[in-house]
C-alpha cells in the first residue's frame, strides 16, 4: 500500500504557531470529502474552494472504486482556523491520487487560501509564519505572492511567491521554477508628525517633557483647558522620535502582520502613532476576541499610544492599561490558553481637570461643583497614575504669547530629534556592555535602576530631603530616578546631579 503523503502547514493563534501535518487519503467508499482535526468552520469550507480550484487545473475526479477523500489535520486537539489550508490540502490529494509526482516535503512549508479559480489570496501573518518556520528548520516556504515582500524580510527561509495553484505544480514537478523572492531589506525611517514643533507657539515646559519623554521612552500625562494645545503637542511629538533598529521593525511588523494590516504597507518601517476614540471598546484597545487579534496598545508596540480625554474611556480599558504600561506585554485569556502580545509603548495621554475642562482657568468659570471635579479626575485612579512618569499641566497662552511667536525660526525639530537620537545613542552604549533586553531608560528594572543611575552626593541629599517630604511609592521612587537618568543623557552626563534629579520630581511628585 502507497504511502500517505504528509506537507506541512502553520496554525496561527496570536502571534503563536504550531505546525501541522496535512495528510490526504483516498478510500473506497461512497463519495465524501472529509477534513478532519478539529477544523472550525473556514476550514470545513475548504474542499470547495480546493474542488473549484482542481477543476480549474484539469485534474482527475476520485474513480469510482476511490471515492471518499479523507484530509488529516494533526494534532487533532489543537483548532484548526483560517483558509490558508487550502494549498497544503490541494497539494495533499495531488500527491494521493498520484497526479503529482512525489518530492521531498521534510523542509518545506505551505500555506495559502485558494480561490475558484486557483489563484492564492493573501493571508494574515505572513511574517510569523516565516519566522516559525525558520524556528522549526524549515528552508522552503511557499506563500501567496502578496505576502512574499513581508516574509522575505526573515533571512533563512527561502520564500517562494506563488500566483497560482498550476504554477507551483510546474514548480514541484521540475517545470517551470518559480524564484525566490529576494530578500527585504529593513530600512528604518523616522515617522512624520501632523505637525511640528516649531509651529506651536510658547509651551516650552511641555515641549521640554516631550524631549525628555523621547529621550527615554517614558509615559506622559498632559492635564490643562480645552484648546490650549494638548492634542497638537501629542501630534507633533512622533516627529522627534527615533527611527526603529531592524529589530523593532521586525517586532513591530509582526503584530501588524497578525492584525491583517499589512496588505498595502508590508513592513512597517517607522514607530507606530496609535490614536484610538474614547468610545473604543476594551477588546479593540486591549485585544482579545473570538480569535484573538492585537489591539491598539499591541499595534502601538514600541511606538506611541495617544489616549485624548483620558477620563472618558471606559474604566476597564483604563484599568487594563496598567499590565502593559509595567511588562510591556499584555495577556489575553481564553479557556484553553492565555496568549500574550507584546505592548511595549509610550503611552500619551491628555485629560482636562474637569466635566466642562474649566477648573482653575484664569480666563473661564467652572461650572462643575467640588464633587463633579473630584469624581471626574477619580476616573484615572492612582495606581494608573503612578505608572506614567511624567505629569504636567499645560496652561493656557495669551493672545500676546500667540503674536509674539510668528515667524519663529524653523528646524527646530530637526535639533530636537538629534538631541534625543544621541540620548538614546547615550544608552545604547551602556546597555549593551551590561543587558541587550533594555533599549531605553524607561524599560529598566528595579535592579537595574541600582546598577545604572548613580547620583551625585548632592542628588543623594535632594532624593533623600524629597522622600521625607512627599509620598512616592516604591515604583513611583524608580520611576523618577529613570527620568532623572534620561534628562542626564539629554546632557551627556555620567552623574545624575541634583538639577537632573530636580527637573525629575517636579513631574511626579507634585502629583502623588
Amino acid at each position: 500500500m502507497a504511502p500517505v503523503p504528509k506537507l506541512f502547514s502553520v496554525e496561527l493563534v496570536g502571534l503563536e504557531a504550531g505546525v501541522v501535518e496535512v495528510e490526504a487519503d483516498l478510500n473506497v467508499g461512497l463519495h465524501a470529502f472529509s477534513i478532519v482535526g478539529l477544523a472550525d468552520k473556514s476550514v470545513a469550507e475548504s474542499k470547495e474552494r480546493v474542488n473549484s480550484a482542481l477543476k480549474r487545473l484539469g485534474v482527475r475526479p476520485p474513480t469510482r472504486e476511490n471515492r471518499r477523500i479523507t484530509v488529516n489535520l494533526a494534532p487533532a486537539d489543537v483548532k484548526k482556523a483560517g483558509a490558508h489550508y487550502d494549498l497544503p490540502i490541494a497539494l495533499a490529494y495531488l500527491l494521493a491520487s498520484g497526479q503529482l509526482k512525489p518530492f521531498d516535503a521534510t523542509r518545506k512549508m505551505f500555506a495559502g487560501e485558494l480561490s475558484l479559480e486557483g489563484t492564492l489570496r493573501p493571508l494574515s501573518g505572513a511574517l510569523n509564519v516565516a519566522l516559525f518556520a525558520r524556528e522549526e528548520g524549515f528552508l522552503e516556504l511557499f506563500l501567496p505572492a502578496e505576502n512574499a515582500a513581508e516574509a522575505a524580510a526573515v533571512s533563512g527561509v527561502r520564500v517562494f511567491p506563488v500566483p497560482h495553484l498550476r504554477d507551483l505544480v510546474s514548480h514541484l514537478e521540475g517545470g517551470v521554477f518559480i524564484s525566490p523572492h529576494a530578500p527585504t531589506p529593513l530600512a528604518p525611517r523616522h515617522a512624520k508628525g501632523k505637525i511640528l514643533f516649531a509651529d506651536i507657539r510658547g509651551h516650552e515646559a511641555a515641549k521640554r517633557a516631550l524631549l525628555v519623554a523621547a529621550a527615554g521612552g517614558h509615559n506622559v500625562l498632559f492635564s490643562g483647558p480645552p484648546g490650549t494645545g494638548k492634542t497638537m503637542l501629542a501630534e507633533a511629538f512622533a516627529g522627534i522620535l527615533p527611527p526603529p533598529t531592524p529589530e523593532e521593525i521586525l517586532h513591530i511588523t509582526r503584530v501588524w502582520s497578525a492584525a491583517g494590516l499589512t496588505a498595502k504597507r508590508p513592513i512597517v518601517d517607522a514607530r507606530p502613532f496609535r490614536a484610538p476614540h474614547h468610545s473604543a471598546s476594551a477588546v479593540a484597545i486591549l485585544g482579545g476576541g473570538a480569535l484573538p487579534r492585537p489591539g491598539e496598545v499591541s499595534l502601538a508596540h514600541r511606538g506611541v499610544l495617544f489616549l485624548d480625554e483620558l477620563p472618558e474611556f471606559h474604566r476597564d480599558v483604563l484599568e487594563g492599561l496598567r499590565q502593559p504600561l509595567e511588562s510591556g506585554e499584555i495577556f489575553v485569556a481564553r479557556a484553553k490558553r492565555a496568549l500574550a502580545f507584546p505592548a511595549r509603548f509610550m503611552l500619551l495621554a491628555a485629560m482636562n481637570p474637569c466635566p466642562c475642562g474649566y477648573f482653575e482657568d484664569p480666563v473661564h468659570e467652572c461650572r462643575c461643583s467640588a464633587a463633579e471635579v473630584f469624581r471626574y479626575q477619580r476616573k484615572v485612579s492612582g495606581p494608573l497614575l503612578d505608572r506614567i512618569d511624567i505629569q504636567l499641566e499645560v496652561p493656557r497662552i495669551s493672545v500676546e504669547e500667540l503674536h509674539a511667536g510668528r515667524g519663529a525660526a524653523r528646524g527646530s525639530d530637526d535639533k530636537l530629534r538629534a538631541r534625543v537620537a544621541h540620548a538614546r545613542t547615550f544608552q545604547a552604549e551602556r546597555f549593551n556592555e551590561h543587558t541587550r533586553s533594555v533599549l531605553s531608560n524607561s524599560e529598566m528594572d528595579s535592579r537595574e535602576v541600582e546598577e545604572f543611575v548613580v547620583l551625585e552626593p548632592d542628588a543623594d541629599a535632594l532624593m533623600k530631603r524629597a522622600l521625607d517630604r512627599a509620598f512616592l511609592s516604591p515604583r513611583g521612587y524608580y520611576r523618577v530616578l529613570k527620568v532623572a537618568r534620561t534628562i542626564a543623557d539629554l546632557d551627556q552626563a555620567e552623574k545624575v546631579t541634583a538639577a537632573h534629579l530636580a527637573e525629575a520630581l517636579q513631574y511626579k511628585v507634585k502629583q502623588e
